[in-house]
C-alpha cells in the first residue's frame, strides 16, 4: 500500500500529466527553452519525452522543479518594505554649493 504523503505536491501525479501541463502553459519550444534536452526541441511528442524523462533522473528533476516553481503562491508586496533599502527623505535633492 503506497504511503500517505499530504505535504508532497507531486504526490498523486502522474509525470505525464505534469509534462502536458507544462506543454500547455510553455509550448515545446518554451519548454526547450527552459530545459534544453532534445526531446523537447527535435520533433517533442509526450511519448518519446516520456520515454527520455523516465530514464533520465536529472532531466526528470529538472521538469518536476519547473512544475514546481509555477505552483508557488506569489506573496504580495515582494519588493522592500517602506524606508528599508530606498532612498530616504530628500532623496533626489541635490544641493547647490554655492547656496550653502
Amino acid at each position: 500500500m503506497p504511503e500517505d504523503q499530504p505535504n508532497n505536491p507531486l504526490h498523486g501525479l502522474t509525470l505525464e500529466a505534469i509534462l502536458r501541463l507544462l506543454v500547455e502553459k510553455y509550448g515545446w519550444e518554451g519548454l526547450a527553452e527552459r530545459i534544453p534536452v532534445r526531446c523537447f526541441s527535435i520533433d517533442p511528442s509526450i511519448k518519446s519525452s516520456l520515454a527520455f524523462l523516465r530514464r533520465t533522473p536529472w532531466a526528470r528533476a529538472k521538469v518536476e522543479a519547473l512544475y514546481l516553481g509555477r505552483l508557488r503562491p506569489r506573496r504580495k508586496g515582494r519588493g522592500p518594505k517602506p524606508g528599508v533599502g530606498g532612498p530616504g527623505p530628500g532623496a533626489g535633492r541635490h544641493r547647490d554649493a554655492s547656496t550653502g
